[in-house]
């Protein structure tokens, strides 16, 4: 079964030096009560794509027993947090902050000229309380290209940055008529995200902004599609 979410649905906040799309609920957006995952897929908590005017970003804030995932598409995202890690995060680059029992940061557009573009993902712990932690790594465009890469979930034999959660984040950029494969092993589901170009997932057809819950499958098929390569993240959860 596969339900599909298609971009032009997603809450938006627009205030000036911030442009974000919701996927799911999220600050002072609220899924309308007709939508069964209006609230997140499973673990799955929060997808944000957010657009941040030059010099602009979060100030100071605080987190607390949620895995945060963030991915660069364009621009650079400047990091600082409690736990004294700074960073600049250019694209291709993945960041992992646990923010278990409790972490502060703040995140902004690096550059004074050009916007940053970002996906924030949020993914409920498998438990309360954890020591906070931080994780990045590059994962480079040959990497992605037309094969999927593991880059968060529990601790492996990969390069995968850990979360304290039975959850498997994916990325792959895709070729126009290329095609990746990801089995879905029984009791568990998938949810794809693309990121930015066009496919089509298990024959149903997804662009810029378009999500799918798939549930009940064995596999999921994705091929890229459209006039260009296309970035798109699969889920892999409990």
């Amino acid at each position: 079964m596969i339900t599909l979410r298609t971009g032009k649905d997603r809450g938006a906040t627009s205030i000036g030096w911030l442009e974000s799309k919701h996927s799911f609920s999220f600050g002072e957006y609220r899924a309308p009560l007709s939508d069964p995952f209006g609230f997140g897929f499973r673990t799955l908590r929060v997808l944000n794509d957010d657009i941040v005017a030059p010099g602009q970003g979060f100030g100071t804030h605080g987190h607390r027993d949620m895995e945060i995932i963030s991915i660069v598409l364009s621009g650079a995202l400047e990091h600082r947090d409690s736990l004294g890690h700074g960073a600049v995060l250019p694209p291709g680059e993945v960041q992992v902050m646990s923010a278990g029992s409790g972490i502060q940061h703040s995140e902004f557009n690096h550059s004074k000229t050009e916007p940053v573009h970002f996906l924030q993902v949020w993914i409920l712990p498998d438990a309360r309380g954890h020591a906070p932690g931080y994780g990045q790594r590059a994962f480079s465009a040959a990497s992605r290209a037309n094969r999927l890469v593991r880059v968060a979930g529990p601790a492996g034999n990969d390069e995968a940055l850990p979360i304290h959660q039975d959850a498997h984040l994916f990325v792959t950029t895709l070729a126009p008529g290329a095609t990746v494969r990801h089995a879905i092993a029984a009791g568990r589901a998938a949810y794809i995200h693309v990121a930015q170009g066009a496919c089509t997932v298990n024959g149903q057809s997804l662009t810029t902004g378009d999500g799918a819950a798939i549930e009940e499958e064995k596999d999921v098929v994705v091929e890229g599609g459209g006039a260009g390569p296309s970035d798109v993240l699969v889920f892999d959860l409990a």
